[in-house]
């Protein structure tokens, strides 16, 4: 069994995640990544923008909403992303099918919890219905519009009664989702810019000019799981069940179907592609890049110290989102953030050598010029970019 050192997996990340050299195709760097993390809408710009050189904010919004080639879908862990239109099909099938019984039972047993409908399936195939019909009418429409037409929506469904957290969410988030996961609606353009994450919605048929692929689930498996391995591998076991959000046999069988070969890594045995053990080629490049929360890199394994470190207090939150983050050559050096004015700021975790530093500062004046004064809030705030936002300019 090969051993791939942490310097070694390093090296790969560099090559594979368009950090070291910038690339030139917006989609090929969705597609290699497997997916830009949508969570937080920013993120998608801030991810690009990092890996795609010369890229503006209207190349982002040309590729999502005038020619369409990537699209935004929930897909590994019911988590919200970006991925090229030849991805999606293999996403859906392998992901996001696997949603849909379960999002309906649970949905149907709160209506009829809830006192909504005595009859919870009828009445969410009837709303349903009528949604479907109000999008067709419109062509594309926000939950609120969508609620004038079917006033069913604007009901109340109560999550996490007697919490501290309890609180109250329309009928139409949970409607409109559950057609998003049987990929009949798809979330189209904002209602905001680029920084909002409230959507319009539409048929997928209409969005596209088709339908998402019928695929096997095996043979949708096969492409997300090689995808990942192609540019995140090697991982361990751990990683890969985190990732994909799959049982453990089915992460099993798909590397089995694959091929994949065991390495060890310092973390225990990790997984390679058959035709990736050989070691990468070599390169004395160095780089640096400013990544956004929940950039697909820093959420790409669920082992991450050969990456992080020991970082992950003042960077991740308690529960496992990671803040904006300082990388260089392979590793996660600080993170930053924007103070009042909008200015970028980092604030370094351990020491750079002085040419690091330099380019880290170039890479901020870049950033902060990218970014004209608009300000970009984590959807999920972490100690350093909350201590940074309260510094004076």
């Amino acid at each position: 069994m090969r051993a791939i050192s942490t310097k070694e997996r390093r090296a790969r990340l560099a090559a594979r995640h368009h950090l070291a050299r910038p690339a030139t195709d917006l989609e090929v760097v969705a597609g290699d990544l497997v997916g830009l993390h949508s969570s937080d809408p920013t993120t998608v710009y801030l991810a690009a923008r990092a890996r795609v050189g010369g890229l503006a904010h209207a190349d982002v919004d040309d590729a999502l909403y005038e020619r369409r080639s990537l699209l935004r879908m929930v897909g590994m862990r019911r988590t919200l992303f970006v991925v090229p239109i030849e991805l999606a099909g293999s996403v859906d099938a392998a992901c996001t099918k696997s949603l849909v019984a379960g999002e309906r039972t649970r949905l149907i047993r709160m209506l009829e919890d809830q006192d909504v409908a005595r009859d919870g399936a009828d009445w969410l195939d009837d709303v349903a219905s009528r949604t479907l019909a109000a999008i067709d009418a419109r062509g594309e429409a926000s939950a609120a519009e969508l609620t004038k037409d079917v006033p069913e929506l604007g009901r109340k469904l109560r999550f996490g009664e007697g919490r501290s957290w309890a609180t109250e969410v329309g009928v139409s988030t949970r409607v409109l989702f559950l057609l998003a996961t049987e990929a009949r609606i798809v979330r189209a353009r904002p209602l905001g810019t680029w920084v909002s994450g409230q959507y319009r919605w539409a048929r997928t048929s209409h969005w596209l000019g088709r339908g998402l692929p019928v695929m096997r689930p095996e043979v949708a498996a096969a492409q997300v799981l090689s995808g990942w391995l192609r540019t995140f591998g090697p991982g361990t076991m751990t990683d890969l069940r985190w990732w994909t959000g799959w049982p453990q046999r089915d992460v099993k069988a798909t590397l089995a179907a694959v091929g994949a070969v065991e390495v060890a890594l310092e973390e225990g045995t990790g997984y390679v592609l058959p035709d990736d053990v050989d070691p990468p080629p070599r390169s004395r490049r160095r780089w640096v890049a400013l990544l956004p929360g929940l950039d697909p890199t820093t959420m790409g394994w669920k082992e991450r110290d050969w990456y992080l470190g020991t970082h992950a207090a003042d960077l991740f939150d308690r529960n496992g989102n990671a803040g904006p983050t300082v990388w260089a050559d392979g590793h996660v050096v600080g993170g930053w953030g924007q103070r009042a004015d909008g200015a970028v700021a980092v604030r370094l975790l351990e020491e750079v050598e002085p040419t690091t530093r330099r380019a880290i500062d170039a890479e901020v004046r870049r950033l902060t010029t990218w970014l004209d004064g608009v300000r970009v809030s984590p959807r999920f705030p972490t100690p350093i970019d909350r201590a940074i936002a309260t510094e004076a300019p």
